[in-house]
């Protein structure tokens, strides 16, 4: 059995290097749990990904590299451009893509290890082809999966829930199909026939995992992806009998499944409602009253005239500021309030944005003091105290209605409560809803006023206000 042999066959220096690399990814995981150590853990996962890629290409198959080289510079080719020139505001989308190549990789190096072993004759034991076909189940379900939330988080498909009778009756029976397949190939591998028909199948199920899923839930479906991912890179490295893999792909597994229970729970939502019940599902009985509500709206000179005369100020940002990209410019009006003795924070909800931490990044990005960044439940308890609550393009996780509304799709989702600041003021460029796709009874209240305008140039106008009564 040459073929396993040759993968059992790991020099020493390999060994430490991934000896290495593990240990690194282990402290970059734990750096990058917190703001303050958060590029200390990128720098030492990147280094370890470079131990790691220098051991594997010590090992003593690789008899020519070329073809790394190739792929390695058409890799470069496309990453950094994707690095370098997509916006802030797309790094959901780039982390979504990511996350669909990891799959993609994963599944084709299962397709490839499974014909090098019947090419070579080899006897695939049982668990190994058990967990081949997990592995290739997760990598092609990624992969797809990953392309469907790109394209709804970049509106290249609608971002609404695509729905139709029978949907989950017929996800689950693909799914059953595709595991009793998985089965059969594990109890006779040398069944190839029904292979290709397996990674079809598993393509398949990632795009009907995803479509039934609206843009309000893609947060939590990003950090699923992630662990999916994490979860067949380890499959991988047990048939390959690659410890590196299985401990990177283990704590890529494992720390996407938490964050999506993290996200879940801050969101009051459950795995089965995220991959099954999608929010816009209920949206047009939320949306169907065409009833005119009253609102009063202000301009920046009067908003920068009621954040001067405050005391304390709670931002909120949302996808709006992103999408704006004006943190810079809500830096400068951080500065220009806390040169003038009023205390500011930043609510952060933990599904703002499109991503889990979108928000933290734009801040970080902009230099915004880690310490004056509140969590949700930690602003809670001080918005009744609050003398402004400054709400910048964030829209469902402020709803009220999510407090009492049982007819509302976000019934129960914990929000940041900036309705019980004593003034309200919202910068959006016009009443449109969120994603969830309902209106936000915030914006009619008596002490709500709308700031409309591009939030970059409406916080930047309220800075030049404030500046010129200096």
């Amino acid at each position: 059995m040459p073929h396993q042999a040759a993968i059992n066959e790991i020099p020493l220096v390999t060994q430490i290097c991934y000896l290495i690399a593990s240990a690194l990814f282990i402290l970059s995981l734990k750096w990058l749990s917190a703001p303050a150590t958060s590029r200390r853990g990128v720098l030492v996962g990147e280094i370890g990904m470079g131990v790691a890629i220098i051991g594997t290409l010590l090992m003593p198959e690789i008899k020519t590299f070329q073809w790394i080289i190739v792929t390695l510079l058409a890799g470069t080719a496309v990453g950094i451009p994707m690095a370098m020139l997509m916006p802030m505001t797309a790094v959901p989308q780039r982390t979504a893509l990511s996350h669909s190549f990891g799959g993609l990789a994963v599944g084709c190096v299962g397709a490839a290890e499974y014909y090098l072993m019947i090419r070579h004759g080899e006897g695939i034991t049982t668990f190994k082809m058990a967990v081949l076909s997990l592995e290739v189940l997760l990598g092609f379900l990624t992969f797809t999966g990953s392309l469907m939330a790109f394209g709804k988080l970049q509106e290249i498909l609608p971002s609404r829930p695509l729905v139709y009778k029978g949907q989950n009756f017929i996800n689950l029976l693909l799914l059953v199909i595709a595991i009793a397949v998985g089965v059969w190939l594990t109890v006779e591998p040398t069944k190839q026939i029904l292979f290709p028909v397996f990674i079809v199948m598993s393509l398949a199920f990632g795009v009907l995992l995803i479509i039934p899923i609206g843009g309000a839930d893609m947060p939590t479906v990003i950090s699923l992806l992630n662990s999916y991912a994490g979860m067949s890179a380890s499959a991988m490295g047990f048939v390959l009998d690659n410890k590196l893999l299985i401990i990177a792909g283990a704590l890529d597994g494992s720390s996407g499944f938490i964050l999506s229970i993290i996200m879940c729970k801050a969101m009051n939502r459950s795995f089965t409602n995220v991959l099954f019940g999608a929010f816009g599902q209920a949206t047009q009985a939320a949306t169907g009253s065409t009833e005119k509500k009253s609102y009063r709206s202000a301009l920046p000179e009067e908003a920068a005239q009621i954040l001067s005369s405050a005391s304390s100020v709670v931002i909120i940002p949302g996808y709006g500021m992103a999408v704006a990209q004006a943190q810079h410019r809500v830096r400068e009006l951080f500065d220009q309030l806390t040169k003038r003795g009023i205390d500011v924070k930043f609510g952060i909800h933990p599904v703002a944005g499109r991503m889990p931490g979108h928000m933290n990044v734009l801040l970080a990005e902009a230099d915004i003091p880690y310490d004056k960044l509140a969590e949700m439940e930690d602003v809670n308890p001080e918005m009744a105290h609050t003398d402004v609550a400054l709400i910048i393009g964030a829209n469902d996780v402020t709803n009220p209605a999510a407090r009492h509304d049982k007819s509302s799709p976000i019934y129960g989702m914990p929000i940041i409560d900036c309705d019980k600041a004593r003034t309200v003021m919202v910068i959006k460029r016009s009443m449109s809803s969120g994603f969830a796709g309902i209106d936000n009874e915030l914006y009619y209240m008596d002490k709500t006023l709308m700031l409309f305008g591009d939030a970059k140039g409406f916080v930047g106008e309220m800075v030049k206000s404030l500046s010129s009564g200096d």
